[in-house]
């Protein structure tokens, strides 16, 4: 089966022909882009587009590859013990799955989301690479071997915090999710937003473009802000005109809380806005 998108996901060409390339050659599908460019949902959209079931994996600083296989639980095993549940003897009752696991036990050929696996330590990735090669692991405290039924597609994010080690690029098909341009990004928003009036989307996109644009922004507004964004425009039914007014600073500022998110691009927004007045 091929990815085709959705109607609840803009997918360009590009990401279609990653995501599908992935698929050909069995390979995982490492995805970077800026924050809020929609790395997470793809593995959510492909699973339901697919059919597939889609199993997730959080990745957190503390994260070690071991948590996606399996976990034993010694400490639930010696309370036991102590209390004499007879539970105790069978080792396997201490086992808890982890997602790894649940995606190769599963029957039907499955999606797994990585989500940030820049989080981790510098060899996680590299702790993953012989259970993603073989498609196998063993349980050591059993004695067993988990052989996957089928092999998952992998979908593995970074927000490039830590540079990935080469060995396991060279097991990826990557792809990076460019910014959506001007036309893309208006496609999202009617995705979002059935039956908008055209005369807002624009006006909104031509100050959300133009705040991007700006010099020294630590952090630029990504999509899933605008959309943030967009939603408070709506609830407050703002005139699409006044989204195009240079001296409408008291009007503006408490929406744009939704697309800055520090206090230092907030003061520069500010000061631009009263330097634009003044002049």
């Amino acid at each position: 089966m091929r990815f085709e998108g959705s109607d609840s996901y803009i997918a360009t060409p590009d990401l279609l022909l990653a995501v599908n390339a992935a698929l050909t050659l069995e390979r995982p599908l490492l995805i970077k882009g800026e924050p809020g460019t929609g790395k997470t949902l793809l593995a959510e959209e492909v699973a339901r587009a697919l059919g597939r079931p889609l199993f997730q994996w959080h990745v957190k600083s503390t994260t070690k590859a071991q948590h996606g296989l399996y976990e034993y639980d010694a400490v639930s095993r010696l309370r036991d013990s102590q209390l004499g549940d007879p539970r105790v003897h069978d080792i396997a009752h201490y086992i808890r799955r982890g997602v790894l696991w649940q995606a190769f036990d599963s029957p039907i050929a499955s999606v797994v989301l990585i989500d940030e696996i820049d989080k981790a330590d510098i060899e996680f990735p590299n702790d993953l690479l012989r259970e993603l090669d073989r498609m196998r692991f063993d349980v050591h405290e059993t004695g067993e071997t988990v052989v996957a039924r089928l092999r998952p597609l992998f979908v593995i994010t970074s927000n490039s915090e830590k540079e990935l080690p080469d060995a396991f690029l060279r097991r990826c098909f990557f792809h990076y999710i460019r910014f959506p341009d001007r036309e893309t990004m208006r496609r999202i928003v009617e995705v979002h937003f059935r039956g908008i009036k055209q005369e807002l989307v624009s006006a909104a996109l031509e100050a959300f473009f133009d705040l991007r644009e700006l010099p020294g922004l630590k952090k630029k507004p990504s999509t899933s802000e605008l959309i943030d964004w967009l939603k408070l425009l709506l609830a407050e039914d703002i005139d699409p005109t006044v989204l195009r007014e240079r001296d409408s600073r008291k009007t503006l500022m408490p929406l744009y809380g939704a697309l800055l998110k520090n206090e230092q691009d907030m003061e520069l927004f500010q000061k631009l806005l009263f330097m634009a007045r003044r002049g």
